[in-house]
């Protein structure tokens, strides 16, 4: 045995992505959109407040956040993971119905929007690219 080899090297986590929709179609298209992209690991909350306690877990690399949940919202949801230490390197995608929340959710901490009804290929675009940019970094 070669000692000065060292151990190999550790197999990078997967990109972890967590999905937060009180709409359970909804949960269900990103999930499934996403299912068969190599490297993902899929969670995904119902509430705020599940999202939270999921993401203080797992520490999404990616967060996508509805805005108009009931409990917590999709604004107060987003505040209360900017306050969790992994999370302030997230990204979190809201999703929307239309634009007139986004300065309060920006003001939250969201990074980006993608409107509703959004198309698979539309997500898969946007997934894809801040995954790359995150392999590159």
């Amino acid at each position: 045995m070669n000692e000065l080899a060292g151990p190999p090297p550790a197999a990078r986590a997967p990109w972890s992505v967590m999905i937060v929709d009180d709409d359970p179609f909804i949960r269900k298209l990103i999930a499934t959109t996403l299912a068969d992209v190599a490297g993902f690991a899929l969670h995904e909350a119902s509430d705020g407040g599940q999202a939270l306690a999921l993401a203080a877990r797992v520490s999404p690399a990616l967060v996508f956040l509805d805005v108009d949940m009931p409990g917590p919202n999709g604004i107060e949801t987003c505040r209360g993971l900017r306050e969790l230490e992994p999370m302030r390197q997230a990204t979190i995608v809201m999703l929307t119905a239309g634009a007139e929340r986004e300065p309060e959710a920006l003001q939250a901490g969201a990074d980006l929007f993608l409107t509703k009804p959004f198309s698979p290929l539309e997500l898969l675009r946007l997934v894809d690219g801040l995954h790359a940019e995150d392999t590159r970094a």
